[in-house]
């Protein structure tokens, strides 16, 4: 399952995770973001349990956008231990978030 992330929640669900989270930092208007969203969905659920999978929509959810830097979507920042470990810019295939997703476990 992938749950919607705001300015409010990301802190506690995110940052206070005691499990990797990718978050999926996109608008409606975006196409690329469009077609990442099925493939996070998968990861989602092959993770499940191991995993914590978010998506943060930057219209309405600026605080944390900009906390982050985030200029281009989608991008992608996953966290470990309450820290952007890694990033993703653009869509990219499936195999490429699952590889990085693999290294947070490790």
């Amino acid at each position: 399952m992938v749950i919607d992330l705001t300015d409010t929640n990301f802190e506690e669900k995110v940052l206070k995770s005691d499990k990797p989270v990718l978050v999926d930092f996109w608008a409606e208007w975006c196409g690329p973001c469009r077609m990442v969203a099925p493939v996070i969905d998968e990861l989602a659920e092959e993770y499940k349990g191991k995993a914590v999978f978010g998506k943060v929509n930057v219209d309405n959810n600026t605080q944390v956008a900009s906390q982050f830097g985030i200029r281009n979507i989608p991008t992608i920042l996953f966290f470990k231990d309450g820290s952007v470990v890694d990033k993703q810019v653009g869509a990219v295939p499936k195999p490429v978030l699952a590889s990085k997703i693999d290294n947070l476990l490790k």
